[in-house]
């Protein structure tokens, strides 16, 4: 799997059904809109539906996985280490108050992705010391419509973060096309979103969503600053 993270910027596509269009909505919505965002050149998919019974998150991400079958685009559940493997994903992101990267690492097949959520530098430093993680993702970075009531960390801190590891460091939260300049100056790896790819164009337009990934891909080479 470390030719995802040879591809910079690193885009991931956090689902949520709640953020497609009433027209879009449900699971029928949320395999269109993977599907485009496969073939728009999306690196990860952070499969994230956490209301879904246990048989229903195991058939989506199999479907996900099919979907992303030969692509550059790999599929990573949220925390649940049994289903991702037994849908035979790509990895599992983990959140802030999960399991250790460390202690799911050691039941994971070789090339196997844990990403982690956290959201400072000192907690990034400590995640990454802790062995057995590939990537962070901080935020929230920006005020973010799936979690309102959350104050942002801003710029300045997701910049710490990244001098405080070696891991890339995905910025979330609030991240539009037009704020991804302040994200790369910062020194972000990439980008994770919910909103980003969901609202920014219909869902299934693959032609849309190519157009955000380029747009990305453009804002992160005349932008980005690496931050030691």
């Amino acid at each position: 799997m470390v030719r995802v993270f040879n591809r910079r910027p690193i885009l991931s596509l956090v689902t949520g059904r709640e953020r497609l269009p009433a027209s879009r909505s449900g699971v029928t919505g949320l395999l269109d809109l993977v599907a485009a965002a496969v073939t728009a050149g999306v690196d990860l998919i952070q499969v994230r539906e956490p209301d879904l019974p246990d048989a229903d998150l195991f058939a989506l991400v199999h479907r996900c996985v099919g979907l992303a079958a030969g692509s550059h685009t790999s599929v990573l559940v949220n925390d649940r280490l049994d289903i991702a493997l037994a849908a035979r994903a790509a990895g599992v992101h983990l959140r802030g108050d999960s399991v250790t990267a460390s202690a799911m690492r050691r039941h994971t097949p070789p090339g196997f992705l844990l990403g982690r959520s956290v959201h400072g530098a000192a907690e990034a430093a400590a995640v990454e010391s802790g062995g057995g993680v590939d990537y962070v993702t901080f935020g929230t970075v920006y005020r973010s419509r799936s979690k309102p009531g959350l104050a942002p960390h801003g710029v300045e801190s997701l910049a710490a973060a990244v001098r405080a590891v070696s891991v890339p460091v995905l910025a979330i939260g609030g991240v539009t096309v037009d704020n991804t300049g302040e994200v790369f100056r910062a020194g972000a790896a990439g980008v994770a979103a919910i909103g980003l790819f969901a609202d920014a164009t219909a869902v299934g337009d693959t032609a849309g969503l190519r157009q955000v990934v380029g747009a990305i891909r453009g804002s992160y080479a005349r932008h980005y600053v690496h931050r030691e």
